[in-house]
């Protein structure tokens, strides 16, 4: 399997997050909205022009700005 970030995965795609790049404080933002390592997690939506991605980690849709979803690396299912 390869390794990507959000950003680069299609909508409907599944993935598991294997890596957040990013500082403390990063990490913990994006842990208080579900999404660590080991998470399974789907795109559903992006926008062009760096819009924000929107995923589902469980039942939650969380949007995400580009930069953040830049940051997270997740190998497709």
């Amino acid at each position: 399997m390869e390794d990507i970030n959000l950003t680069q995965m299609k909508s409907g795609e599944l993935g598991t997050v294997v890596a957040i790049n990013g500082g403390f404080g990063f990490s913990r933002r994006v842990e208080a909205l579900g999404i660590r390592v080991g998470v399974n997690i789907k795109k559903i939506s992006s926008q062009f022009m760096r819009g924000p991605v929107t995923v589902q980690v469980g039942n939650t849709q969380v949007a995400l700005g580009f930069g953040m979803a830049r940051k997270i690396i997740v190998e497709k299912d």
